[in-house]
């Protein structure tokens, strides 16, 4: 692991500490010295990098090392996520850097770093892509928001003709910078992935209501599929599954492969789209 690496690691795992109940409090200093066996100038160091990221963590004689400012929802999942990769020694695993690598070679890592560089410095690029099969869509002109993984890819999330859209960065044939700025705006990305069943983006709210036979309520009650989820049991063991979607076609899919045990209370226009789906499904097996 190189150096930077290490630090960050550490510098992420003395925020667990202090937001830990199971670490005796307080928390000193010479404490996380011993810990991580460094110099206490390495750990205040570290504080002072914490700091600089936004994080309100200090160290007093009374309370120690804390933290004064709760972090946010959005702070929490970026922090989780840069300490899963740097704990994930094992690279095979990682399907979709191992798929992007395979299709893509050398351009899964030049196309991602001129991709952040300018999401960085908030430049807008062009790219060609290959949208469906080998349709080439030339020059389209985007303005990159977040390199994320999603579904087993690597994605750009980008603003494209005023909307924000999603691109799978193996099909991106090439990126190209413009040198033109463009308007970041406020995005809440947090709010964006919430809602989403699966890998879609975006700001559509739809109250959804199932109902699930025993079987699917004891497989889906342990699982947080989005974040507002609410499961009701009955008597029987079924249960009423709510919540909340930003696209109504995803979760329909999703109802099609669960089979016998899922249906769809409401709303309507879900259940139209997943009988739509089942027949279309059943059309296949008609002629034989």
């Amino acid at each position: 692991m190189f150096d930077f690496q290490s630090k960050l690691k550490r510098q992420i795992e003395i925020l667990g500490l202090c937001l830990s109940d199971q670490i005796q409090k307080p928390l000193r200093i010479y404490d996380l010295a011993d810990y991580f066996q460094t110099e206490e100038l390495t750990i205040k160091r570290d504080l002072q990098d914490l700091r600089a990221y936004g994080i309100d963590i200090h160290s007093s004689k009374k309370s120690g090392v804390c933290i004064e400012t709760m972090l946010s929802k959005e702070k929490l999942v970026e922090i989780i996520i840069h300490y899963i990769a740097l704990n994930h020694n094992d690279y095979v695993l990682d399907k979709s850097t191992s798929l992007l690598v395979e299709k893509k070679g050398a351009d899964a890592l030049s196309n991602i770093v001129i991709l952040q560089l300018c999401i960085d410095n908030t430049e807008a690029v062009r790219i060609d892509y290959n949208k469906v099969g080998i349709e080439i869509e030339k020059d389209k002109e985007l303005a990159p928001l977040l390199i994320f993984q999603n579904e087993g890819s690597w994605r750009l999330l980008a603003v494209s003709e005023g909307k924000i859209k999603q691109y799978l960065m193996d099909k991106i044939v090439s990126v190209k910078t413009t040198g033109r700025k463009f308007e970041k705006g406020e995005y809440n990305f947090f709010d964006l992935f919430k809602n989403s069943w699966r890998s879609w983006l975006g700001d559509e709210k739809h109250q959804v209501k199932l109902w699930l036979s025993s079987k699917w309520a004891d497989r889906v009650k342990p699982r947080m599929l989005v974040a507002d989820q609410k499961i009701t049991r009955n008597e029987d063991g079924s249960a009423y599954f709510e919540c909340t979607v930003n696209s109504l076609a995803e979760i329909a899919s999703w109802i099609v492969s669960r089979g016998f045990g899922v249906k769809v209370i409401e709303p309507e226009d879900l259940k139209n789209r997943v009988i739509e789906l089942a027949k279309g499904a059943l059309m296949n097996y008609e002629a034989e």
